[in-house]
């Protein structure tokens, strides 16, 4: 587990030189992130605009090419290097699992199951969409993948939210809010496995820290959901699912099993293969559905494979690619020293101030996440600096350490450009394409979670809530220790 753990956070550079300087190389990303917030408003949610965002990312990546001083070699083994980082690979793998459990669960009916569940006890709507970030919240914090969690929701409980009459774009600030919680507070989740060994801390103690700030934006999160809820409504979208019934709630209890797992400390692969497992023996056994709808090969058709595992992988092979140039772009920012950059100016301007030391760490992760939109890789971007100036001013590596994670993982669900986003509108346009049109631009306001604990973690910075200085032995002190 170290060894993951030290692999995860290693972001070894090589070194670029640009004709326009370090700024240089924040041009390939800067290139992806302009043309996807044209390409959200232009296309309006169309299922083709993930191929038009790796077309973005490529253009971006061969402008940055003609911009180089160094040898085009270099730069485009910078690119393979940037591919192979393990951020970009943790991420598709972790999709590609949940996308196959995602797509089991439905196809033994589960939807229909909570749709039915939900009409019988008379569930509201906006109460809906509250159980949804609950619900997400939680498992999302089991499991460790905020993506994944994206996955799961937007194919069992978007749906369901949809013919309870939950507004589209709320439910999925729902969905997109709890996997941002779950991101921050789980255990076993990259980010905070990051941000703990970046900090050179433990992970359990920095989970059992930043629980405050977590619940200080997800209780009032899950309270606007409710409040926006009773005025946001479903424009009356026709979901193509069966008649509701009870059948398909069996398949709430491999569900349960991948938390309960997860939260013994099974690897996410784990748990989820172990779901899969069990809920295709269900499907089965409780004539749910056949075998075939979980898997079938048909050597006589063109189309060899198909069923609800196939469906899972090959939603998200776009995406994979994706995310890979992604990475790509933002490791070119890195070794073209742009990130060096920015990480001077704002240490210019921290001076003397412990608030203001504070307020400039999450302004840099913040400014880092807008530009490179996995979270972690924003992250391990970020930790060098929030552990320098962290350590100059004796924060302990807690503190340092919720400031890196908890501005990563909101605004790794918020703008239209960022991984959370994308994997959501992804999979919304993969299930409900001809019914349903979400633009990336249109949820951003909606993420409240998200939204409150950047709020969160800037009023902390500048009132000093929940500061703890690093005293004898790493505990944690209220007052900064004195220099003998």
């Amino acid at each position: 587990m170290a060894d993951n753990q030290q692999k995860l956070a290693s972001f070894n550079t090589v070194s670029l030189e640009f004709y326009i300087g370090k700024w240089g190389a924040i041009v390939p990303m800067l290139f992806f992130v302009i043309w996807a917030i044209f390409m959200s408003l232009g296309l309006n949610g169309a299922s083709e605009t993930t191929r038009y965002l790796i077309l973005g990312s490529i253009i971006g990546l061969v402008l940055g090419l003609f911009l180089t001083k160094s040898s085009w070699t270099g730069y485009c083994d910078s690119i393979f290097v940037g591919m192979s980082q393990s951020v970009g690979v943790v991420a598709i793998v972790c999709w590609l699992w949940a996308g196959m459990f995602a797509e089991v669960l439905k196809a033994g009916h589960l939807v229909e199951g909570l749709v039915w569940l939900g009409e019988f006890v008379g569930v509201s709507s906006s109460l809906f969409v509250m159980v949804t970030f609950i619900a997400a919240a939680t498992f999302a914090s089991a499991v460790g993948t905020g993506y994944g969690t994206v996955i799961a929701f937007c194919t069992i409980m978007f749906p369901a939210g949809l013919v309870l009459g939950a507004d589209p774009i709320l439910m999925l600030g729902a969905i997109l809010s709890g996997a941002a919680f779950g991101d921050n507070l789980a255990p076993v989740s990259d980010t905070t496995i990051v941000s703990a060994v970046t900090q050179e801390t433990d992970v359990p103690g920095v989970v059992k820290s930043r629980f405050k700030y977590a619940l200080a934006a997800g209780i009032p999160a899950a309270l606007l959901f409710f409040i926006f809820g009773q005025f946001m409504k479903s424009p009356g979208i026709e979901v193509p699912l069966q008649a509701p019934g009870p059948a398909g709630l069996v398949l709430l209890i491999p569900f349960a099993l991948v938390i309960i797992l997860a939260l013994q400390g099974f690897h996410i692969i784990v748990s989820i293969t172990w779901g899969i497992i069990l809920a295709s023996a269900m499907i089965v056994i409780f004539k749910l559905g056949t075998f075939a709808d979980i898997f079938t090969l048909d050597v006589t058709n063109t189309q060899l494979a198909g069923g609800a595992l196939m469906r899972g992988i090959v939603g998200y092979l776009d995406m994979a690619v994706l995310i890979l140039l992604i990475v790509a772009a933002g490791y070119i920012m890195q070794a073209g020293g742009a990130l060096d950059a920015i990480k001077n100016w704002i240490l210019a301007r921290v001076k003397k101030s412990v608030a203001r030391a504070e307020v400039s760490m999450c302004s840099l992760v913040a400014i880092l996440n807008v530009f490179i939109t996995v979270n972690t890789a924003a992250e391990i971007a970020a930790a060098p600096f929030i552990k320098e100036v962290g350590k100059s001013f004796k924060l302990h590596p807690y503190r340092r350490a919720n400031f890196l994670d908890a501005i990563t993982s909101a605004f790794g669900y918020i703008f239209p450009w960022s991984g959370g986003v994308l994997i959501g509108i992804k999979t919304l346009q993969e299930n409900f394409g001809n019914v349903l049109s979400i633009a990336h631009t249109e949820v951003w306001p909606y993420v409240f979670h998200g939204w409150l604990l950047v709020m969160v973690m800037y009023i902390a910075a500048l009132t000093g809530f929940g500061r703890r200085y690093e005293g004898k032995d790493g505990a944690e002190t209220i007052e900064p220790p004195v220099e003998n």
